[in-house]
């Protein structure tokens, strides 16, 4: 497994992100700009359109200072995939990872978790929590590997094409002591 690269707070308008140790990706804060890119991305991402995130929801987390990330492609700018999360009381929570369809298997969410795990270090927290849609076998099975055990279940949290859907909430411990989990991200 590669370690993520360092993270920026840094604008695209005058970008200073750096790339991967392959060149191949650039991670970098998400800017008001990046927005109508994501949300197309995500939308072609998800099982359905009702899945994505919205406009609106990106907006209202950069609005909140929530940590909003992207990974890039270093040839053509594209983006290829996105996180946030919030940041709680001796916790963080992931609100949000999404990545493109043509990039699945490719290790973007992994390496965006890994700098979200760095930041929960960072900021002394203890736990990383999440929901996931029980449908989405491919997130659940990364988390899964990533250490997340499940923790219950939000009935009817999520829209769905036929009603809603029940959300799976899972926990991941940080450990300061896990070398895997070292602080790579620059906040």
């Amino acid at each position: 497994m590669s370690l993520p690269m360092p993270m920026l707070d840094t604008p695209t308008t005058h970008p200073q992100a750096l790339a991967d140790a392959a060149g191949e990706v650039i991670d970098r804060i998400l800017t008001d700009a990046d927005i109508p890119e994501v949300t197309a991305m995500e939308r072609l991402a998800c099982a359905h359109p009702l899945h994505a995130w919205t406009d609106d929801n990106y907006r209202s987390s950069l609005r909140a200072g929530y940590w909003a990330r992207v990974r890039c492609d270093a040839a053509t700018g594209r983006i290829v995939a996105v996180c946030v999360a919030m940041d709680g009381v001796d916790e963080v929570h992931l609100l949000n990872i999404a990545v493109a369809r043509e990039q699945h298997g490719q290790g973007h969410a992994q390496a965006l978790l890994r700098a979200l795990y760095a930041r929960c270090q960072q900021h002394r927290a203890e736990a990383l929590w999440l929901e996931v849609r029980p449908s989405n076998q491919r997130a659940r099975a990364l988390y899964l590997r990533e250490g997340f055990v499940d923790i219950g279940v939000r009935k009817h949290y999520y829209p769905a094409a036929t009603g809603r859907e029940d959300a799976v909430v899972m926990r991941r411990e940080i450990c300061a002591s896990d070398p895997s989990e070292a602080p790579h991200a620059l906040d």
